[in-house]
């Protein structure tokens, strides 16, 4: 019976009941040591009707590839057959029941989802000591947790204090008990002094309140550390070879019995679980409570914890236990030795094989620091850095690979080096720093990312340096996209070629963001969709943000709006999943953008929040030019034309004059400037638009030149051949409207009219509401009574995900082939379905192809 936890006993059943109901949830308990988190675990065990998961992380299994999921799923993993196969294939190898196979870090979360949802009833997952579970496995959970929705499965983490932060999840802190409740877990009989001085002390601490009455002196310092010298206190009562046994306990926290029984005996055990110290059940020694296992452990001198390793290393001699064997040496160390460096490596080349990027970092490290030479540090920590960058470390990667410069001068090195550093400093959004370092090594093709945020004067320079590139085609497609006409993207690389295995779809990818610059907006859609399949097919999700961006890009220009909410929705939720504060920062942006052509301003301004908010510290954010053209079309769109102006004219200053966001809106600082009263203000940026136009001899271009030139000089010419180019169908509806405002002013109202009108059927099909309402108030000054707004298509009313899934679904997919694809569970596609059908109409998805989705 717990005492003082009915609040949290009520939101761990209620999460369970959901569960129950078909549900999906997490939840994390946060508390120090001794608040209660593995108490309230232990009772949720014993909830009825659900099928109960357990694991706990282990300080010493910290730095183990995947211990912490073997642990949680060992159960469950004769159902890997059933998961999509890149998901499949990836958990396969993580547990050694397949080839190893180096997956994206977010697959495995992917695989972990799909694993828990093939559960045909209620599932309950919990984690204790979630702090020490291994990078991989803390990932892959929190991923799988951020995304239960309908899958029926609870995943509930205890962790302490800073860690798992920030989980973006639900969290129940865990506090002291109150006085009365405390009062209840003292034994009856205390002498009231002590009871006094114990209520002081455990500060409502459950297990203080049980474990300080057991000594009988006060003890200074915080409470874990009180608590910790009463525990070494009752393991001192302890006959000597038992001490040494459950110091051996402590060093192998994985819990293996089998192993520890190689170092002592079963009856030296005895007197420890006599003490209730530890159990033993079931093949695993567990400590009652992780302070037991760190005061068995450090209150041992150094010399006996290097002997406990030793002896453990020496019992683990199968090849399953190279990587538990090496970290054993490793503790037991000393000093410097090559030989314990060199079986670390082999865990940490082991654990990048398998896609344990965080694990293999952390191998890689300490095997440096066990080097005998700066050489073999640098090579080491280099290693590290590079994985780090792998696992999403960010900030590690950084370190290390600064690290590993100051130890070996080697030019090459070096470069490699600045080459590492320079991605995790862009990926954070230092675009300076990763200018400099990618650079240093002359890895140009690279470096001119960072280059495009700063402009000139490193642009400039990297296009130079690009262009003596003559043999590499995306070099000079890059060069020629920014300084000339490029041939079509086509000639460089198309969807055979994204398709092609042997060609890394990370080496394309650029080629999608310069495609933009040289106006072949449909070329760049089709190669970042290309590209997209296939990194869904191989479960290369990190790379999914950057393509779903471009993809977003390319629909928004072609006027496909709800496309572009669709791509912008799912590219930002990976890139959350990702820790990719880079493409969050776009893609709000984009969603702003979108959520501003749709008159809703609220959403725009919480996107642009977003969207700026997701940058590191001192580092402008990379979807600062996006969220000012938002804001911006939504000043425009709701008739503040004189607000709009002062937000689009720095667009136009270097460093973001070069950018996409600049040239594209162009024709909306002319539009603003000509409706706030200022025309001659916008005279220097015309010719850019004309030059970009020249440039890219793209016939929207052309177009959208033409409309400004009309709304500058009236000219009504200018207008009708705007009007005869081909441009997207929101770009075109503009043009009606602005071109039918000039023909009402000039009291032609019948040609009016019908210029009005095609512009508002435009505007209502794509459910751009003020653009709707200044068509429709228009034709109401001519004359025309006004018309009720057109009746919204059915597909508007889905959100972005309902609408991607109901068209995968209109295409004859299975709900288990959408799941895969867009690294989701079966029981969710379902769900969303569920709720869809009755927006749409049908009942069943086999009417879903006849539906203009």
């Amino acid at each position: 019976m717990l005492i003082g936890r009915s609040q949290e006993q009520a939101r761990l059943r209620a999460l369970a009941e959901a569960a129950r109901d078909g549900a999906g949830g997490a939840l994390v308990l946060r508390g120090g040591p001794g608040i209660g988190k593995t108490a309230l675990l232990d009772w949720a065990a014993e909830l009825p009707a659900a099928t109960v998961l357990r694991a706990a992380g282990a300080e010493f299994e910290a730095d183990l590839p995947f211990a912490g999921l073997s642990q949680l799923l060992r159960p469950v993993l004769d159902r890997l057959d059933g998961l999509p196969a890149p998901q499949r294939d990836a958990l396969a190898g993580a547990f050694g029941l397949g080839p190893a196979h180096a997956a994206d870090r977010l697959l495995v979360g992917f695989g972990v989802l799909s694993l828990l949802s093939s559960f045909d009833g209620p599932l309950l997952c919990l984690v204790d000591d979630a702090q020490w579970l291994d990078s991989v496995s803390a990932d892959a959970l929190l991923f799988a947790a951020r995304r239960l929705g309908a899958e029926g499965v609870a995943l509930v983490f205890a962790a302490r204090p800073g860690a798992m932060e920030p989980s973006g999840l639900p969290e129940l802190p865990l506090e002291g008990l109150g006085p009365a409740d405390a009062e209840r877990l003292l034994e009856p009989g205390l002498d009231p002094a002590v009871r006094h001085r114990l209520l002081t002390e455990a500060e409502g601490n459950p297990l203080a309140l049980l474990e300080l009455p057991r000594t009988a002196a006060p003890h200074a310092g915080a409470l874990p550390e009180r608590l910790r010298e009463a525990f070494h206190a009752q393991i001192a009562a302890l006959p000597p070879a038992t001490r040494a046994a459950l110091l051996a306990a402590a060093a192998e926290d994985s819990g293996d019995l089998a192993a520890v029984l190689r170092t002592t005996t079963a009856a030296d055990l005895r007197p420890a679980e006599e003490a209730r110290l530890i159990e033993v059940t079931g093949g695993r020694v567990r400590f009652r409570h992780p302070l037991i296992r760190a005061a068995a452990y450090h209150g041992a001198s150094l010399a006996e914890r290097v002997a406990a390793h030793t002896a453990l290393a020496g019992a683990l001699t199968g090849p399953e236990s190279a990587d538990r064997r090496a970290w054993h040496r490793a503790a037991a160390a000393t000093g410097p030795d090559d030989e314990v460096a060199a079986a670390l490596e082999d865990s940490a080349d082991t654990a990048r094989a398998r896609g344990g990027y965080g694990a293999a970092a952390a191998a890689y490290e300490r095997a440096a620091d066990l080097s005998t030479t700066p050489t073999a540090q640098a090579r080491r920590l280099l290693l590290a850095a590079e994985n780090g960058l792998h696992a999403g470390a960010l900030g590690t990667a950084v370190a290390l690979a600064e690290r590993a410069g100051g130890l070996d001068t080697d030019p090459a090195f070096l470069a490699r080096v600045g080459f590492v550093e320079g991605q995790a400093w862009f990926w954070q959004g230092n675009f300076q720093a990763a200018y400099d370092l990618i650079s240093y090594g002359g890895a140009y093709r690279h470096a001119v990312h960072p280059a495009w945020y700063l402009g000139e004067p490193a642009l400039g320079e990297c296009l130079d340096r690009l262009a003596r590139l003559d043999a590499d085609p995306v070099a000079r497609y890059v060069v020629a996209a920014v300084r000339g006409r490029p041939r079509p993207l086509a000639e460089v690389a198309d969807r055979r070629t994204a398709l092609d295995p042997a060609v890394s779809p990370r080496d394309l990818v650029e080629l999608c963001g310069f495609a933009f610059v040289a106006g072949q907006d449909a070329e760049a859609h089709e190669l970042a969709a290309a590209l997209a399949g296939r990194c869904r097919a191989e479960g290369l999700a990190g790379l999914l943000p950057t393509l779903l961006f471009f993809q977003a890009e390319a629909e928004l220009f072609a006027g496909r709006h709800r496309d572009a909410a669709v791509s912008a929705a799912e590219g930002l939720a990976l890139a959350r999943d990702g820790g990719q504060p880079l493409w969050i920062s776009q893609l709000s942006a984009v969603r702003a953008l979108l959520a501003a052509l749709a008159g809703d301003e609220d959403p725009c301004r919480a996107a642009v929040a977003d969207a700026l908010a997701a940058a590191s510290p001192g580092c402008p954010p990379a979807g600062h030019t996006w969220a000012q053209w938002a804001l911006a079309l939504a000043d425009l769109a709701q008739g503040r034309p004189e607000a709009a102006v002062p937000r689009l004219l720095p667009l136009q200053s270097d460093p973001y004059a070069h950018h996409v966001v600049a040239y594209r809106s162009i024709p909306d600082l002319v539009e603003a400037a000509v409706r706030a009263g200022t025309p001659s203000i916008v005279q220097p940026y015309l010719p850019r638009l004309a030059a970009l136009a020249d440039r890219t001899a793209q016939p929207w271009a052309q177009a959208v030149l033409l409309r400004c030139r009309a709304l500058l000089s009236g000219d009504e010419h200018e207008y009708l051949l705007s009007l005869k180019l081909p441009v997207s169908a929101f770009e075109r509806a503009r043009t009606e409207l602005l071109y039918g405002e000039w023909l009402r002013r000039a009291r032609r109202k019948a040609d009016a009219r019908r210029v009005l009108q095609q512009a508002l059927e435009t505007f209502d099909r794509l459910a751009a509401r003020p653009w709707s309402a200044r068509a429709r108030s228009e034709l109401a000054a001519t004359g025309l009574p006004s018309s009720p707004a057109s009746p919204e298509p059915a597909a508007a009313r889905l959100t972005p995900q309902e609408l991607q899934i109901a068209r995968l679904a209109a295409q004859g997919l299975s709900n288990r082939d959408i799941a895969g694809q867009l690294f989701l569970s079966p029981k969710t596609v379902a769900y969303h379905l569920y709720k869809a059908y009755p927006k749409l109409g049908v009942t069943a998805r086999t009417d879903l192809a006849a539906l203009p989705l």
